[in-house]
């Protein structure tokens, strides 16, 4: 199965969800959606397994590693969303969301959209976490939703010499 999520930085987006079990692609790059929603916004598209990592999980982990309830001035460029390929997978994932609210203290701003373009990232900055960790970008913004990621959801990650591509 297919997915978008968008929220904050893709570099960001794209190491937490290389770093998870069942999800077998991660492509980093902007999605664009239906107008008004039709500007490109940093996100990833994540293929994965819904028998190993159901859909209500994947969700729950990008509302927990990214801003999901902030308005901020950035949300143009980093547009919190799930994006998806069918009408049954944003039925669904409007579900998925509404119930999860319940364990956030202010309201999601995180929208279910429809993935109506891709457009990848130049090959330099995909995978940016793998290819240099120690970046001063990678210790400060993605070792924090990674230490986050283990301390909080450890029984769906993966062994790190098998991130997803």
């Amino acid at each position: 199965m297919k997915i978008g999520l968008g929220g904050g930085c893709h570099w960001c987006t794209e190491a937490v969800f290389q770093a998870i079990a069942g999800i077998s692609r991660v492509d980093q790059g902007f999605i664009g959606s239906d107008p008004p929603e039709d500007a490109w916004s940093e996100a990833v598209i994540v293929t994965f397994d819904p028998a190993v990592l159901p859909l209500e999980v994947l969700i729950e982990i990008h509302l927990r590693t990214h801003a999901s309830t902030s308005r901020h001035k950035m949300r143009g460029k980093y547009r919190s969303a799930v994006y998806v390929y069918d009408a049954g997978t944003g039925v669904k994932t409007g579900r998925v969301l509404r119930a999860l609210q319940r364990g956030f203290d202010a309201p999601l701003v995180t929208k279910v959209l429809t993935l109506a373009a891709f457009r990848p990232s130049d090959a330099r900055f995909r995978n940016y976490y793998l290819n240099g960790p120690e970046r001063p970008f990678c210790k400060t913004y993605i070792d924090p939703k990674l230490a986050l990621l283990r301390k909080d959801y450890g029984s769906v990650l993966r062994d790190h010499a098998d991130a997803a591509e």
